[in-house]
């Protein structure tokens, strides 16, 4: 113990506390920033069940739209399902975007 002490005094950790201080189970399975995103993303929609709907979601589809989309969720009131307006919101925003390259070729 006296040794630790010594250690903590000059600024040094014991390997033991790093490995207590690290929270293993929580990011096990990920190694990519979109899976993390999606499920974030499907944590604070509440549909966990879904997450891998959610992780597609964020590798394929504009980030840009996703955010706009969960900004909507978060901005609605007394929302029954927070997963079902989501989905709603960005397969709108799709259609608009979709619209809106549609007419740039045009021209």
């Amino acid at each position: 113990m006296d040794k630790n002490k010594k250690l903590k005094q000059k600024g040094f950790s014991t390997v033991g506390d790093i490995l207590t201080s690290y929270i293993s189970d929580e990011d096990k399975y990920i190694s990519h920033e979109f899976q993390k995103y999606g499920y974030e993303l499907a944590k604070e929609l509440g549909d966990l069940k879904n997450k891998s709907l959610y992780i597609k979601l964020a590798k394929e589809s504009p980030r840009g739209l996703i955010e706009a989309a969960r900004n909507f969720v978060k901005d609605a009131y007394q929302v029954k399902s927070p997963p079902k307006l989501f989905m709603w919101k960005l397969s709108e925003l799709k259609k608009v975007r979709k619209a809106d390259t549609q007419e740039e070729r045009r021209r």
